[in-house]
């Protein structure tokens, strides 16, 4: 554009760096338990021995699932001498993948693990799942039985070629290189560990929570630990048909997008958008070229747009919503020309920093969203130099308000007049409005409309997705306005 900012990036957030968690980490470790009263008492305390200057603070969450043996007492004696461990159990049997569900609802700390009480793990182990968090900013650490530890104990070959197996098929399907998915230790941070939701109430825990990351795009890493896997006559409790189980539990969630809780910000039902992959590349090469070098991205969710246009001079991808922000820090790992912020476009004081520092300004389906307009755009319009550019998307079409604006609490649908009259009351000159996606309105009208849905057909969006390379060609034949519309305007 050549536009010149002011050269003061040093008043800009730095997120480029390799330090998104603290050097020392509050530990959870999560200990499902069922039927263990010979090993469970060893097995605990070998994990309340632990020491690493990497744990600031310990804490245990043993859940009984309903054992019989005699192991619920147990536990309880070993929680009332240590005040680290919270223990409880389940009402009814159900599985380990309930019992991890229960305990992870309990977990204060920073990172939660998962550690069986069967004695095939060594806690010892725990500390370098951890480096990662500290060094890399990991999201999720697996601990993999068959990277080269120090040492390993050769037993259990058809168990281990079908853990291969199974794994080598996640793999495809996920587009990971994972060489270990059905390991007990995969450490997570816990913030994103609660906001997945989890169905899965027995072994088929891990297939679930693997592909769930995948799909949440975490940044997950791979450490090699020792495996002194039992024998089925000690107790082992995995059988052949969990593998087949494994293989079913890989289609459903290879279809199932299921990996956002409910939240205020509405995180369950963008996701579906956001997982759009064609169409978000349809949205940025419409706005590209309405781009300069030094941008401020309002509501960037998980960075669909912002990892189109990077890399930039400097490129501030903001959100509010903590979970999408986290991810964002993640992401931003070692790209030093992106930087992230939580940035309200309603408030003024989060602007502070940004006045003056961008050529490009980007509020994709954020106006609609906020109570006062003005406010929003003219936060919008100090952030940029003169004669810098604001590129807003909006939903178009009064008429189309429904059932789904309401559940994404939309506060209008604009029409292009009213959009132009919005930026020019705010200050800016307005280049040029024009509308985006006119394929959509039918299929909007009638699920918003019509059968009056509060979320988006999983299948309407994949349809779309597959016809995306025709419907790009032919969208401007349709005879009506697009389900968008986009206005690029100036600072004057």
């Amino acid at each position: 554009m050549g536009i010149q900012a002011k050269s003061s990036s040093n008043l800009l957030p730095n997120t480029s760096g390799k330090n998104p968690i603290n050097d020392k980490i509050n530990l959870s470790i999560l200990i499902p338990v069922y039927n263990e009263r010979h090993l469970v008492a060893a097995s605990v305390n070998r994990v309340l021995a632990l020491k690493s200057d990497l744990i600031l603070h310990l804490e245990v969450i043993i859940v009984d699932d309903c054992s019989q043996d005699g192991s619920w007492d147990i536990i309880q004696q070993i929680a009332a001498r240590d005040e680290r461990v919270r223990a409880v159990r389940q009402k009814h049997n159900q599985g380990k993948g309930a019992a991890i569900r229960a305990a992870r609802d309990l977990a204060t700390g920073d990172v939660c693990v998962v550690h069986d009480a069967d004695m095939e793990y060594d806690p010892s182990d725990l500390p370098a799942l951890l480096v990662p968090f500290i060094e890399e900013g990991a999201d999720a650490v697996f601990g993999s039985r068959y990277i080269s530890a120090a040492y390993r104990r050769a037993l259990m070959y058809r168990h281990t070629n079908i853990n291969k197996f199974l794994t080598r098929v996640a793999n495809v399907i996920t587009d990971l290189d994972l060489t270990d998915i059905e390991t007990c230790y995969k450490a997570i941070k816990t913030s994103l560990f609660k906001s997945i939701p989890l169905r899965s109430n027995d072994f088929r825990f891990e297939i679930e929570i693997a592909f769930k990351l995948a799909k949440r795009r975490a940044r997950i890493y791979e450490v090699p630990i020792r495996y002194s896997p039992r024998t089925f006559e000690e107790g082992k409790k995995i059988r052949a048909k969990d593998g087949f189980k494994a293989l079913a539990a890989m289609a459903q969630f290879s279809l199932v997008d299921d990996i956002y809780k409910e939240d205020a910000y509405g995180s369950n039902i963008l996701n579906d958008l956001q997982d759009a992959r064609r169409f978000n590349r349809w949205m940025g090469d419409t706005l590209r070229p309405y781009l300069g070098d030094r941008i401020l991205e309002i509501g960037a969710g998980i960075g669909n747009l912002t990892s189109q246009f990077i890399p930039r001079e400097i490129y501030v991808a903001s959100d509010i919503n903590p979970m999408y922000l986290e991810y964002l820090r993640s992401y931003a790992i070692g790209k030093p020309y992106l930087r992230v912020m939580k940035a309200d476009a309603t408030l003024a004081s989060d602007f502070d920093t940004l006045q003056g520092q961008f050529d490009t300004a980007i509020m994709v389906n954020v106006l609609e969203h906020v109570p006062d307009e003005q406010v929003a755009l003219k936060n919008l319009h100090t952030a940029l130099v003169s004669g810098g550019k604001a590129v807003i998307l909006v939903p178009q079409h009064p008429g189309l308000y429904g059932s789904l604006d309401v559940a994404l609490e939309h506060r209008e649908r604009y029409t292009e007049v009213g959009l132009a009259q919005s930026l020019q009351k705010a200050g800016f000159e307005v280049d040029k409005v024009f509308d985006f996606n006119r394929i959509s309105v039918p299929s909007w009208w009638y699920n918003a409309k019509i059968l009056k849905r509060n979320n988006f057909s999983s299948v309407q969006l994949k349809v779309l997705e597959t016809f995306m390379p025709i419907v790009r060609k032919v969208d401007r034949a349709w005879p009506w306005r697009g389900i968008s519309a986009i206005a690029i305007a100036t600072k004057k």
